[in-house]
């Protein structure tokens, strides 16, 4: 093998690892960031403690860290030259079907008289206050190692990427909030956490 052809093999090569080591650097520092957001301005909700055992609370964290991994995996495809969403893309589905399976059940269980008040809850307006802005840290800084790594849709990486951040917001918040219901998180949440996604498209859209 030549020396320039093993040269050009060997970048092709680094890269990738450059950018999943970027990719994992943005996800710390996002984590921090939120970490630092949260426990200095929110905080854990007050009965933390006797809740903790909760199948209800415990499941918000299923689907909101299904969520920020997932698209993280996604985004390490996406965000590369080349990258396109129908190689990853489907493992976007894990979590809504996720929280789909829990909202119908709880649908079943619960007395149709209990629907409303289960899905209103008493925290909506904080809940699309919250994560949108715990998500602001996390999208920055995955948005700042997509800009180095030029992927093919711009776009899409940064949607991605914002759902990648709304799932880490949303897993803080997950700690703070005070409704359990399937059905509060299946509306008030996935509307959150589509803010970010299209925040970055419109931004996109413009550009």
């Amino acid at each position: 093998m030549k020396t320039d052809n093993l040269i050009e093999l060997l970048v092709k090569d680094l890269v990738p690892w450059r950018f999943r080591s970027a990719v994992a650097g943005a996800v710390a520092g996002g984590v921090i960031i939120a970490a630092v957001l949260f426990f200095a301005e929110v905080g854990l909700r007050p009965d933390i403690s006797a809740v903790v055992k909760s199948g209800h609370f415990l499941f918000k964290f299923v689907v909101t860290i299904s969520l920020a991994v997932t698209a993280i995996w996604v985004t390490l495809s996406i965000g590369r030259p080349g990258g396109s969403l129908s190689q990853r893309g489907l493992a976007l589905s894990i979590a809504p079907a996720l929280l789909a399976c829990a909202a119908a059940i709880e649908l079943v269980i619960l007395p149709e008289s209990q629907w409303m008040p289960h899905l209103v809850g008493h925290n909506a307006r904080i809940c699309l206050t919250l994560i949108p802005l715990l998500s602001v840290g996390p999208l920055a800084c995955l948005l700042t190692a997509l800009r180095a790594s030029a992927p093919s849709n711009p776009g899409l990486a940064g949607a991605v990427a914002g759902l990648a951040a709304s799932g880490i917001a949303a897993t803080f918040y997950a700690a703070h909030c005070t409704d359990d219901s399937a059905l509060f998180v299946v509306t008030w949440y996935s509307m959150a956490t589509l803010m970010s996604p299209r925040r970055v498209i419109s931004w996109a859209g413009s550009c």
